[in-house]
């Protein structure tokens, strides 16, 4: 038996709020990117990065959809939550740029790193850690990627529009403050996910992590 037959086909109902959402923020989030395309000064993008955002944010959106058509469709029901909180870190990053939110609300960027970096987190868990997992290996990937994560947005962000801004030489401090708020996030996020688990709770959200055994082998001896 081959190691693609021993693996379990696990087919969950779709939760239909979760997809309606997903569907929903995926649909207007290229909506949105479109316009900041062609007008990023429409949704308040002018020289904050509007056609890398406009190019990246769509292929980290459909990153999940992408893995699951090539390597999961075949074995398991498609990750609905752990794909909605990926899509939720683009579409409100470009939502409260198009409302001015980061310039009306003093806190709604460290609001946005704080819970971007701990959705993010939360997605990962679920799509590479299974249920069974105790809290401390749930919060040694939930950190390891948040913090990962929250540097290398960082990074694009200040090669994208900081270094080029007038508030430049104040970025190290707003750095500092965005890295600890992500590695918040992550650790709710590992907290969160891992009572969620041991109270019952998403044991169908991640199907493509259900396996079962290797049958054991049986020895012939009749010849």
């Amino acid at each position: 038996m081959s190691a693609l037959d021993e693996v379990v086909e696990t087919r969950h109902p779709v939760p239909g709020i979760i997809r309606t959402a997903n569907v929903a923020a995926k649909t207007l989030l290229v909506l949105m990117l479109t316009v900041a395309f062609v007008s990023p000064e429409h949704l308040n993008l002018e020289d904050k990065a509007a056609t890398a955002r406009a190019i990246g944010y769509p292929i980290f959106a459909f990153t999940v959809p992408a893995v699951w058509w090539f390597a999961w469709r075949d074995r398991a029901s498609f990750p609905w939550l752990a794909d909605l909180l990926v899509t939720i870190t683009c579409f409100t990053d470009i939502l409260g740029n198009g409302m001015d939110l980061y310039d009306k609300i003093v806190w709604f960027d460290d609001w946005i790193h704080f819970m971007n970096i701990g959705l993010l987190a939360g997605a990962v868990l679920l799509l590479t850690l299974h249920r069974s997992a105790g809290f401390g290996a749930a919060l040694e990937r939930a950190l390891a990627f948040g913090m990962t994560g929250a540097v290398a947005w960082e990074l694009a962000e200040y090669v994208a529009f900081v270094s080029q801004h007038s508030e430049r030489f104040e970025a190290y401090a707003d750095t500092l403050g965005d890295l600890a708020l992500g590695g918040l996030g992550a650790v709710l996020a590992a907290v969160v996910v891992h009572a969620s688990w041991r109270s019952g709770r998403l044991r169908t959200v991640a199907p493509q992590l259900e396996h079962r055994p290797p049958a054991p082998r049986t020895v012939d001896a009749s010849g």
